[in-house]
Protein backbone atom coordinates (compact mmCIF):
# COMPACT_ATOMS: atom_id res chain seq x y z
CA UNK A 1 0.00 0.00 0.00
CA UNK A 2 1.88 3.31 -1.31
CA UNK A 3 1.83 6.32 1.77
CA UNK A 4 -1.06 8.39 0.04
CA UNK A 5 -2.80 5.26 0.16
CA UNK A 6 -2.49 4.86 3.45
CA UNK A 7 -2.87 8.67 4.24
CA UNK A 8 -6.06 9.00 2.63
CA UNK A 9 -7.40 5.66 3.23
CA UNK A 10 -5.94 4.38 6.01
CA UNK A 11 -3.59 1.29 6.95
CA UNK A 12 -6.20 -1.49 7.57
CA UNK A 13 -3.30 -3.18 9.50
CA UNK A 14 -2.17 -0.47 11.83
CA UNK A 15 -4.20 1.05 14.20
CA UNK A 16 -4.76 4.95 14.45
CA UNK A 17 -4.81 6.42 16.75
CA UNK A 18 -2.19 3.52 18.94
CA UNK A 19 -3.26 2.50 21.34
CA UNK A 20 -0.46 0.55 22.94
CA UNK A 21 1.32 3.00 25.92
CA UNK A 22 4.64 2.64 24.52
CA UNK A 23 3.99 4.74 21.43
CA UNK A 24 4.03 8.43 21.59
CA UNK A 25 3.10 10.74 18.93
CA UNK A 26 5.08 12.27 16.68
CA UNK A 27 5.42 15.61 15.47
CA UNK A 28 3.30 14.55 12.20
CA UNK A 29 0.77 12.59 13.63
CA UNK A 30 -2.88 14.43 13.72
CA UNK A 31 -3.39 16.00 17.20
CA UNK A 32 -6.27 14.71 19.44
CA UNK A 33 -9.43 16.22 18.65
CA UNK A 34 -8.99 18.30 15.25
CA UNK A 35 -12.07 17.94 12.80
CA UNK A 36 -11.46 15.63 10.00
CA UNK A 37 -12.87 15.82 6.70
CA UNK A 38 -15.26 12.75 6.55
CA UNK A 39 -13.50 9.39 5.26
CA UNK A 40 -9.99 10.77 5.76
CA UNK A 41 -7.28 11.76 8.30
CA UNK A 42 -7.30 15.42 6.65
CA UNK A 43 -8.24 17.53 9.43
CA UNK A 44 -9.22 21.06 9.14
CA UNK A 45 -6.10 23.97 9.43
CA UNK A 46 -7.26 27.22 10.48
CA UNK A 47 -3.89 28.87 8.89
CA UNK A 48 -3.96 26.76 5.53
CA UNK A 49 -6.06 29.40 3.22
CA UNK A 50 -3.53 32.25 4.18
CA UNK A 51 -0.77 30.00 3.79
CA UNK A 52 -2.28 29.11 0.16
CA UNK A 53 -2.85 32.90 -0.26
CA UNK A 54 0.38 33.83 0.98
CA UNK A 55 2.03 31.01 -1.64
CA UNK A 56 -0.16 32.60 -4.62
CA UNK A 57 1.53 36.26 -3.84
CA UNK A 58 5.24 34.41 -3.71
CA UNK A 59 4.25 32.79 -7.18
CA UNK A 60 3.22 35.89 -8.69
CA UNK A 61 6.08 37.22 -7.47
CA UNK A 62 8.41 34.89 -8.70
CA UNK A 63 6.45 35.08 -12.31
CA UNK A 64 7.23 38.84 -12.23
CA UNK A 65 11.02 38.41 -11.43
CA UNK A 66 11.07 35.87 -14.62
CA UNK A 67 9.78 38.49 -16.74
CA UNK A 68 11.59 41.17 -16.09
CA UNK A 69 14.92 39.08 -16.04
CA UNK A 70 14.16 37.94 -19.54
CA UNK A 71 12.80 41.40 -20.61
CA UNK A 72 16.65 42.51 -19.26
CA UNK A 73 18.02 39.53 -21.55
CA UNK A 74 18.99 38.08 -18.42
CA UNK A 75 18.47 34.17 -19.37
CA UNK A 76 20.53 33.29 -16.81
CA UNK A 77 18.79 34.53 -13.95
CA UNK A 78 15.50 34.06 -16.11
CA UNK A 79 16.01 30.32 -15.27
CA UNK A 80 17.06 30.56 -12.36
CA UNK A 81 13.86 32.31 -11.49
CA UNK A 82 11.78 29.58 -13.60
CA UNK A 83 13.71 26.49 -11.66
CA UNK A 84 12.53 28.52 -8.08
CA UNK A 85 8.89 29.28 -9.52
CA UNK A 86 8.70 25.60 -10.36
CA UNK A 87 10.19 23.98 -6.67
CA UNK A 88 7.50 26.66 -5.58
CA UNK A 89 4.48 25.72 -7.47
CA UNK A 90 5.23 21.91 -6.92
CA UNK A 91 4.76 22.51 -3.17
CA UNK A 92 1.97 24.46 -3.34
CA UNK A 93 0.25 22.16 -6.16
CA UNK A 94 0.97 19.34 -3.54
CA UNK A 95 -0.16 20.84 -0.95
CA UNK A 96 -3.65 21.95 -2.27
CA UNK A 97 -3.81 18.52 -3.53
CA UNK A 98 -3.86 16.90 -0.36
CA UNK A 99 -4.90 19.39 2.42
CA UNK A 100 -7.24 21.60 0.34
CA UNK A 101 -8.58 19.22 -2.52
CA UNK A 102 -8.84 15.85 -0.27
CA UNK A 103 -10.76 18.02 2.66
CA UNK A 104 -13.30 20.12 0.10
CA UNK A 105 -13.76 16.70 -1.55
CA UNK A 106 -14.45 14.19 1.31
CA UNK A 107 -16.71 17.05 2.98
CA UNK A 108 -19.36 18.27 0.04
CA UNK A 109 -19.85 14.61 -0.68
CA UNK A 110 -23.48 15.18 0.15
CA UNK A 111 -24.09 18.95 -1.40
CA UNK A 112 -23.87 17.76 -5.14
CA UNK A 113 -23.19 21.02 -7.06
CA UNK A 114 -20.16 22.20 -4.66
CA UNK A 115 -18.63 18.25 -4.70
CA UNK A 116 -18.81 18.87 -8.43
CA UNK A 117 -17.67 22.21 -8.33
CA UNK A 118 -14.59 21.19 -6.44
CA UNK A 119 -14.09 18.37 -8.48
CA UNK A 120 -14.09 20.14 -11.52
CA UNK A 121 -11.66 22.81 -10.36
CA UNK A 122 -9.69 19.87 -8.84
CA UNK A 123 -9.35 18.56 -12.44
CA UNK A 124 -9.12 21.43 -14.37
CA UNK A 125 -5.90 22.78 -11.97
CA UNK A 126 -4.42 19.22 -12.49
CA UNK A 127 -4.39 20.38 -16.19
CA UNK A 128 -2.77 23.05 -15.39
CA UNK A 129 -0.33 22.27 -13.32
CA UNK A 130 0.94 19.70 -16.33
CA UNK A 131 0.73 22.57 -18.86
CA UNK A 132 2.93 24.86 -16.80
CA UNK A 133 5.37 22.14 -15.89
CA UNK A 134 5.74 21.55 -19.12
CA UNK A 135 6.07 25.22 -19.92
CA UNK A 136 8.79 25.45 -17.04
CA UNK A 137 10.35 21.92 -18.50
CA UNK A 138 10.84 23.21 -22.18
CA UNK A 139 12.72 26.36 -21.10
CA UNK A 140 14.80 25.62 -18.46
CA UNK A 141 17.48 25.54 -21.16
CA UNK A 142 16.44 29.43 -21.94
CA UNK A 143 20.06 30.08 -21.06
CA UNK A 144 21.55 27.73 -23.45
CA UNK A 145 19.60 27.47 -26.08
CA UNK A 146 18.65 31.13 -27.69
CA UNK A 147 16.61 29.96 -30.35
CA UNK A 148 14.23 29.08 -27.32
CA UNK A 149 14.03 32.95 -26.71
CA UNK A 150 11.92 33.87 -29.84
CA UNK A 151 8.88 31.82 -28.55
CA UNK A 152 9.51 32.64 -24.71
CA UNK A 153 7.60 35.97 -24.57
CA UNK A 154 4.42 34.63 -25.85
CA UNK A 155 3.87 31.30 -23.87
CA UNK A 156 5.32 32.85 -20.49
CA UNK A 157 2.10 35.54 -21.11
CA UNK A 158 0.10 32.79 -21.94
CA UNK A 159 1.05 31.05 -18.66
CA UNK A 160 1.12 34.21 -16.76
CA UNK A 161 -2.58 34.79 -17.79
CA UNK A 162 -3.79 31.15 -17.03
CA UNK A 163 -2.64 31.41 -13.34
CA UNK A 164 -3.73 34.61 -12.34
CA UNK A 165 -7.02 33.78 -13.52
CA UNK A 166 -7.11 30.59 -11.89
CA UNK A 167 -5.73 32.55 -8.54
CA UNK A 168 -8.27 34.67 -8.84
CA UNK A 169 -10.97 31.82 -9.03
CA UNK A 170 -9.77 30.10 -6.35
CA UNK A 171 -9.47 32.36 -4.31
CA UNK A 172 -13.34 34.07 -4.81
CA UNK A 173 -14.65 30.52 -5.51
CA UNK A 174 -12.76 27.56 -3.90
CA UNK A 175 -11.09 28.80 -0.89
CA UNK A 176 -14.29 30.50 1.02
CA UNK A 177 -15.64 26.78 0.66
CA UNK A 178 -12.82 25.90 3.31
CA UNK A 179 -14.15 25.82 7.00
CA UNK A 180 -14.07 23.50 9.84
CA UNK A 181 -16.52 20.67 9.92
CA UNK A 182 -18.89 19.45 13.43
CA UNK A 183 -16.14 17.80 15.37
CA UNK A 184 -15.30 14.06 14.48
CA UNK A 185 -12.46 11.63 15.64
CA UNK A 186 -10.50 8.75 13.79
CA UNK A 187 -13.38 6.11 14.96
CA UNK A 188 -15.89 8.54 12.91
CA UNK A 189 -14.08 8.63 9.54
CA UNK A 190 -11.65 5.78 9.31
CA UNK A 191 -13.63 2.55 10.10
Amino acid sequence: MSFLSKWFHGDKQQEWPPTRPDVVFSKTAPPPGPRYAPGTRIAYDDGLITHLLDEHRKLLSLFTSISNAFVRGDFTHTVTFLRQFKSNLAAHLLTENVRLYVYLEHTFTDDEFSHILIHNMHQEMDAIGRNVLAFLSKYDALDRDPVLSQSFAAAANNIGQILSDRIKREEETLYPLYMPIAQTTLDDVVP
